[in-house]
């Protein structure tokens, strides 16, 4: 399903180090792409946005101010392009594949180990039946250190949940986060 689709783009293998160029060894990365029971998703490159603390502000679901989230910049480096989220606090970032879920297929989005145990926690998230676009992704840092989110590198991991067809889909309720574009999504009711 996924070479017919589903992700794209697909890597039907995992990824663990990649070409840098024609005269350099090759660079190790955060695995992304086929596992044994999933599939490794990479952080998009273009955009990366944080919580910032603004007194007197409370943050409400129903009525998100945009203002809340301030953009944060890419850097490079020898070891890749990585956003940096401060300690203590939370981020959002998007998918760089984009899904495309069959009616009778669910996702479940969990964390990477190699990220958990730097203190990132990726929020459990789910991909409906019939849902379709880049995934907005949701980070924690618990650590009292600031921490390197690695773009174009596996950040997520996705877990397949194959069924009966639904009775109504995602697409069908017009689910109100069908088509999201590699841009973070705020929330919305």
């Amino acid at each position: 399903m996924a070479q017919k689709g589903m992700i794209n783009p697909f890597e039907a293998s995992l990824i663990r180090e990649i070409k840098c160029d024609e005269d350099s060894l090759n660079r190790r990365v955060i695995s992304y792409g086929l596992s044994s029971y999933g599939y490794d998703i990479r952080l998009s490159p273009t955009e990366f946005r944080i919580f910032r603390h603004i007194p007197g502000t409370v943050v409400d679901p129903k009525n998100f101010k945009e203002q809340n989230l301030e953009s944060t910049a890419l850097h490079s480096s020898v070891e890749g392009d990585y956003f940096i989220l401060p300690a203590h606090s939370y981020g959002l970032g998007v998918a760089l594949e984009r899904l495309e879920v069959p009616d009778n297929i669910s996702v479940i989005c969990i964390g990477k180990s190699t990220y958990a145990r730097c203190g990132i926690i990726a929020n459990l998230t789910p991909a409906e039946a019939a849902w379709r676009g880049h995934l907005t992704l949701e980070f924690s840092n618990s650590s009292s250190a600031d921490c390197r989110i690695y773009a174009n590198e596996g950040v997520v991991q996705l877990l397949f949940l194959e069924g009966e067809p639904c009775a109504i889909s995602y697409e069908a309720r017009q689910g109100k986060y069908q088509d999201q574009p590699e841009k973070v999504t705020i929330a919305r009711i």
